[in-house]
């Protein structure tokens, strides 16, 4: 892989990350769009690494809110607070995802990064991302989520196994399904990204490393990926306080139409 397929496909991470348009999507179809080597899902997930640092910096603040939760529980032994209920429900819609990531990954880096499955699970899932937020009322927000709603937005993620369906785009589409505000949908989504992502680059990150060493395709790709993560999530945050989902919606269907296309002229 060259410094530049590495600086494309980390800025692609980055962006797609945070955006409900599936990262793992367009990491395997860019490949195959510019007829270049597929990297492997162990590159992918060191990109990872990138997005981990932007979601870790741009939420600085909240996390040091969480750190002190997670102390205070340690020393009264009971949750009383708002942070410490969040920790409690990060937490819990964490557990489906680290489940469903150790029962389906031989899946996750063959069978499911085929690119006509891919184009159907981004225009399948854009058409439920554009319902869920053209429909449900936005009456709660992140203050008022209970441990049921954690649950079932950690149980959405398992579902971004499959590159098209988008791990934010999942929790996001199940948090508006849950009547939470866009703006609080979005910051779940983002906060409960962060222990996932450091589960996946601790577990295949040394095999990344092994495969090509930390060279410097590698470096450029996570830095690549951590700046154009930071500046998906400002955008993405100011975006949503005034705007509907809707654009990333028809985005999905639309590539998910070209990617069948490409298949259908090829074949």
């Amino acid at each position: 892989m060259t410094t530049f397929q590495a600086l494309v496909l980390g800025l692609i991470q980055g962006v797609t990350e945070f955006l409900p348009i599936s990262s793992s999507a367009h990491l395997a179809l860019a490949p195959w769009f510019f007829g270049w080597p597929d990297p492997g899902l162990a590159f992918d997930v060191a990109l990872h690494f990138g997005t981990l640092i932007a979601v870790l910096w741009y939420f600085r603040a909240e996390w040091g809110k969480l750190i002190s939760a997670a102390l205070s529980i340690i020393r009264n032994r009971r949750i009383q607070t708002v942070e410490e209920k969040r920790l409690l429900f990060l937490i819990v819609a964490t557990i489906p995802g680290a489940i469903g990531g150790l029962l389906l990954e031989k899946k996750a880096e063959t069978a499911f990064r085929a690119p006509a499955l891919t184009a159907c699970a981004l225009i399948v899932m854009g058409i439920v991302l554009w319902a869920a937020d053209r429909f449900s009322r936005m009456d709660r927000n992140i203050t008022g989520m209970r441990w049921l709603d954690a649950l079932l937005v950690g149980i959405s993620q398992v579902f971004a196994l499959i590159p098209g369906v988008s791990r934010s785009g999942s929790t996001i589409t199940t948090g508006r399904l849950l009547r939470l505000d866009r703006e609080s949908a979005a910051i779940f989504s983002f906060l409960m990204s962060m222990p996932i992502i450091a589960a996946a680059v601790v577990l295949k990150g040394p095999e990344a490393l092994r495969q090509g060493g930390l060279s410097a395709p590698l470096i450029v790709g996570v830095l690549a990926a951590a700046v154009s993560g930071w500046l998906a999530i400002a955008i993405l945050m100011r975006y949503v306080t005034r705007h509907s989902y809707g654009i990333f919606a028809v985005y999905r269907v639309l590539l998910g139409i070209v990617v069948l296309f490409i298949i259908y002229s090829r074949g």
